[in-house]
């Protein structure tokens, strides 16, 4: 018994076969030096043609390397965790501290209340003592409809937490469980139970849907709860008071699930909002919930997830307690980041949202090299860390503290007090968005409130739990997945080119290796540029007859050859060990290619016109629904158009170009078969070749496909004219 008091409640182990990444590397390192060596050595003379595009190559082919080692620096040392709950329980059972679980949602349409509903009931269901839960919704669209669809939440609660708990379900999302869970016949007591609950789940869920649709609230529903009464000073959504509501108060002794057993709190929010007021976005609403939930529960812990990242694992915070708690190390741990992972991803995953390698292997790689980033979501956190407290080595967490603090203010008391909190104005000449709470004034405020943490002091976790700890819905769209990453890569530049930069910031805080690994991600936009000219260059000197490789008889090719089948081919392999498949592998390299030559330039263009003064901040929201036509279109894995947007037209030009000059380069070598042309252009032929077959279902978008997701034929005319355009500048 002793023995086990000393032992720690969580193990870290290094990742295997890290000796066959090192020794491909080494040989990935030797065949850039060769390439290099080659490009200083065949430089065109001053008059030659070709020369200046040659220079471009290489400083191209230089940035690829560079970006090549700061990845090669991620994925070094990756480590991965594993944790020891039954310890957690023999230890702490009695004094576990309470969790706070933040969940956010801005817009009924985009993101529908029977979604944020079932993240709610999924968080609230946790194996957990539910008198020590706490759970708050920030609503920032500020929607009676949504409203309705916590109230019937905290009803249903009632029955499905017990329900839950008692037949030990996963996931405890009921739309998820639900949709997935067979009926069990074999189980009399549960298929009974089963049965109703999910009787009374349909119907609630109908009735949430029938009101969502019908886009208010009906005079019968708006005598159901006091709360309404707050939407008749409710100008728009985004000018209106504060509405505060605690639906389940755990205090109370009302509140208790049909067994007698108490229930978690439960609290709606939507704070102030008026047109002369930077509302911040989601930074904005977290702050908010900070101090709301410090007056009302006030727990040593937050959870904060995305309302469509719903609760997979019901041990969840358990496992993040086992850090925290660790009597050695737990000390010392800011936050506890778990994967972001997806429900809805097709076999061969269109558009390589799954982050597999991201999130198996380079997030694991933060972790080694000093810690993950903050991702926004499915991160569980100390309250001391969002509320700007610098980490000191004689800190010790007392969660005793935590444990006897009570409140006393009846519950309308604390809605009424809690309300100036959420205000417009609180924040006024104050540090929060600074130095308190989450960072304001970036697009990924996430990323940026990870990297302050971690030079505060603090230490992050990354965690891979064996069941996944959340699932979210992924992009179903092109354009969906496109924007997402023009928003993710126009933020982490906006960090790296700022104050805030790991190698300023961190500077004498962080690790080194740490701060070079936040460049896999925050260089992102700046990728666009090489990857552009790659793309166009060389293919336009393929149609001038302008040779920027070497002769495949000539024996620097090996260099290039190797280069490219080893890297491609260790991609494959680790692509397939993290669960991917081989046409899977293809789409990921499709959308390498569209994200870096449209969401990064976008990303890239829209911040230098920020810094210009051209254009302002503006916070997107991925559609987290959408409709039976698409949805069919993406489980048949049949890419999306369908509508007109720059990226589109982009991709398509390129797509032509290419195929022009890959057509112009056969022609070539065609004509001149006696003169053995090819061996010249051999590689130009080879690349643009692999460009053009990338590229099919643009050419399928633009010329095959009849049906509403197909190019829009304003994209077609714009890319032709513009594809020939360019052809014809290269060659006149």
């Amino acid at each position: 018994m002793a023995k086990d008091e000393n032992l720690p409640l969580f193990a870290t182990k290094l990742a295997k076969g890290r000796i066959l990444f090192q020794f491909y590397s080494l040989l990935i390192f030797v065949g850039i030096c060769f390439i290099f060596v080659y490009r200083l050595s065949h430089i065109p003379a001053k008059k030659e043609p070709g020369r200046w595009a040659w220079m471009g190559l290489f400083f191209s082919e230089l940035w690829f390397s560079f970006y090549w080692f700061v990845t090669t620096v991620v994925r070094w040392n990756p480590i991965y965790r594993n944790t020891f709950k039954d310890r957690l329980s023999h230890r702490y059972e009695k004094a576990l501290p309470g969790i706070d679980i933040f969940v956010c949602t801005a817009d009924p349409v985009i993101e529908p209340p029977v979604m944020v509903i079932s993240t709610v009931l999924s968080v609230m269901a946790y194996d957990y003592p539910p008198e020590k839960l706490s759970v708050y919704l920030s609503d920032d669209g500020g929607s009676d409809l949504t409203f309705y669809a916590m109230l019937e939440a905290s009803r249903f609660s009632k029955i499905w937490l017990p329900f839950c708990k008692k037949f030990k379900v996963e996931p405890r999302s009921p739309e998820a469980y639900f949709r997935t869970a067979v009926e069990p016949l074999g189980e009399p007591v549960m298929a009974k139970d089963w049965s109703t609950v999910k009787k009374l789940y349909e119907d609630m869920k109908k009735r949430i849907e029938n009101t969502t649709k019908l886009g208010r609230i009906s005079e019968e529903i708006s005598k159901e709860h006091k709360g309404f009464n707050e939407w008749i000073f409710v100008a728009s959504r985004r000018d209106h008071q504060t509405i505060l509501q605690i639906l389940i108060d755990g205090r109370e002794s009302e509140a208790m699930d049909i067994q007698g057993q108490t229930l978690p709190t439960l609290v709606y929010l939507s704070r102030e909002k008026r047109p002369r007021y930077h509302h911040h976005f989601k930074a904005g609403a977290m702050n908010a919930l900070i101090r709301v939930s410090s007056r009302i529960s006030n727990s040593p812990i937050i959870l904060n997830v995305d309302c469509d990242m719903y609760s997979n694992n019901s041990m969840s915070v358990r496992d993040a307690l086992c850090f925290f708690m660790d009597e050695e190390k737990g000390n010392e741990v800011g936050f506890v980041q778990f994967p972001q992972a997806f429900e809805n991803l097709t076999k061969n995953d269109v558009y390589s949202s799954s982050l597999n390698v991201l999130m198996e292997l380079e997030m694991p790689g933060f972790d080694g090299n000093g810690g993950p980033c903050y991702i926004g979501t499915g991160c569980f956190h100390r309250r001391e860390t969002l509320s700007g407290q610098k980490y000191s080595k004689i800190y010790k967490a007392d969660w005793k503290r935590w444990i006897n603090r009570s409140v006393e203010d009846s519950t309308s008391v604390l809605e009424e007090t809690c309300k100036v909190l959420a205000s417009c104005s609180y924040e006024e000449n104050t540090q929060w968005g600074k130095e308190i709470g989450l960072k304001y004034d970036c697009a990924v405020e996430d990323v940026l409130t990870g990297i302050a943490m971690q030079c505060r002091g603090w230490r992050s976790i990354y965690f891979t739990p064996e069941r996944k700890g959340f699932l979210g819905v992924a992009p179903t769209t092109l354009l969906q997945s496109l924007v997402q990453h023009k928003r993710w890569s126009e933020g982490d530049f906006h960090i790296f080119a700022s104050r805030h930069c790991p190698f300023v910031l961190g500077y004498k805080k962080i690790p080194l290796k740490l701060q070079l690994t936040y460049c896999m991600n925050l260089l992102w936009a700046a990728n666009c540029l090489a990857t552009l000219y790659y793309v166009i260059v060389p293919s336009l000197c393929l149609l001038r007859g302008i040779s920027l490789f070497p002769e495949i008889t000539n024996s620097w090719v090996l260099a290039f050859v190797f280069v490219i089948i080893v890297h491609r081919a260790y991609s494959l392999g680790e692509f397939v060990w993290f669960g991917g498949t081989f046409k899977g592998w293809w789409n990921d390299q499709r959308m390498w290619l569209y994200k870096r030559t449209t969401s990064y330039f976008f990303g890239f263009l829209d911040y230098i016109l920020k810094r210009l003064g051209f254009t302002n901040s503006a916070f997107v929201i991925t559609t987290k629904v959408a409709g039976d036509d698409v949805s069919q279109r993406y489980e048949q894995e049949v890419m999306e158009f369908g509508t007109s947007s720059p990226m589109f037209t982009i991709l398509a030009t390129l797509a032509l170009l290419n195929a022009i000059c890959f057509v112009s380069g056969l022609k070539r070598v065609i004509a001149d078969v006696e003169t053995l042309v090819w061996e010249k252009f051999a590689l130009h032929i080879l690349l643009c070749g692999l460009l053009v077959f990338i590229n099919l279902p643009i050419y399928q978008g633009l010329f095959f496909r009849k049906d509403v997701a197909s190019l829009p034929t304003s994209v077609t005319y714009q890319s032709t004219m513009f594809a020939l355009l360019a052809c014809a500048i290269a060659v006149y």
